[in-house]
């Protein structure tokens, strides 16, 4: 079971590796309907994709008249560049290499979360010695890059139980199996990883984590969908229907786990195994309160607040993340979220629940 501690993830993944277009998969059948291009900053899909996925398999982007295709960019950084040269139209992924690239002439736009929560935490097994913030003194964390979002966090965090820097330290560890096996293996005490990878080493390593949310940041969603200011101006519409046809795969999410891993499965390319799925089943259900509908009664699924963005950009300058705060506004909007939720939530609920 995993512990939930604070105010209350792709995988908000930023890993910074130089590398190019590696593949093209179809999102959706070939066929009539407006094109789409969405390319995400990894070199495959990954269980933040179950959105698409879903949007797919469950008919939701043919109801908007749209024919989605999904690319792989390699990582973040790469994609956020093919997006604001024009050679995709929307980049899924998270918002850190955004900001960061707006001082260098990137111009990109979230006009749509694909998290609802923050996407980083700390996390230490449940039956280790630290229980609060100020038990972190003295310990070793695994982090996914060197200087991720993750150890900006936790810095923050930390600083506010009175620790400084040279009362803990970073190993940079990377994702999956060699972060699983730095903790497994007491290399490092604890971790400061996107709460995916916490997910993922509580079902491929049978542990368990108390895990510890930024007191501030924990309601920011920092992992959505981007695109130019001009394709959202020439494609407004075609974009507003895409944010729809993604909130009603939130709300299958949220609603039929298992019917959505399998889609999740299908649309991925994997052999579906009864293992396979359930392992999937319980991903997906440990993270439904970190996905954008999990409140399914609210009417602003998928809101990237501009607000909120614009406190977490100053924050991401007053720490050294980013060289100088980029207002809110030119990072986020929220003009398509009434669109996007202007639908009977019910009638798709109502679908999900009878899904196999």
């Amino acid at each position: 079971m995993v512990k939930m501690h604070g105010k209350r993830l792709t995988f908000a993944l930023m890993v910074f590796l130089c590398g190019a277009l590696t593949s093209l998969v179809p999102a959706s059948a070939a066929g009539e309907g407006d094109a789409l291009s969405v390319v995400s900053g990894g070199n495959t899909s990954g269980i933040f994709d179950i959105l698409e996925m879903v949007a797919a398999g469950a008919g939701y982007y043919k109801q908007q008249h749209l024919d989605v295709t999904k690319e792989y960019g390699g990582n973040p950084g790469t994609a956020t560049q093919l997006v604001a040269s024009g050679k995709a139209d929307v980049f899924s992924g998270p918002i850190e290499p955004v900001v960061a690239g707006y001082d260098k002439g990137v111009r990109l736009q979230g006009f749509l979360a694909r998290q609802a929560r923050y996407a980083y935490v700390l996390a230490v097994p449940a039956g280790g010695p630290v229980k609060a913030l100020a038990d972190f003194r003295g310990t070793v964390l695994a982090e996914t890059t060197v200087a991720s979002p993750g150890e900006v966090m936790a810095k923050s965090m930390l600083s506010g139980a009175g620790l400084k820097a040279g009362d803990y330290a970073f190993l940079m560890t990377g994702f999956g199996p060699a972060g699983l096996s730095a903790i497994t293996s007491k290399r490092v005490d604890g971790a400061a990883f996107p709460y995916l990878e916490i997910v993922n080493d509580t079902i491929v390593g049978g542990l368990q984590f108390r895990v510890f949310r930024h007191p501030i940041l924990d309601d920011i969603a920092d992992v959505g969908y981007f695109a130019t200011p001009v394709t959202i101006a020439a494609k407004a519409d075609v974009l507003q229907r895409f944010a729809r046809a993604i909130v009603e795969a939130a709300l299958f999410v949220r609603t039929n786990p298992a019917a959505a891993a399998r889609l999740y499965l299908d649309g991925s390319g994997q052999k579906v195994t009864p293992d396979l799925l359930q392992k999937t089943t319980r991903v997906i259900t440990l993270l439904q309160d970190d996905l954008p509908a999990a409140n399914p009664a609210n009417k602003r699924i998928g809101l990237l607040a501009p607000q909120k963005i614009d406190l977490y950009d100053r924050y991401l300058a007053d720490s050294g993340f980013t060289h100088s705060a980029v207002p809110g506004a030119a990072v986020a909007t929220d003009r398509f979220i009434a669109f996007a939720n202007d639908f009977d939530h019910q009638a798709v609920i109502a679908q999900a629940r009878a899904a196999h």
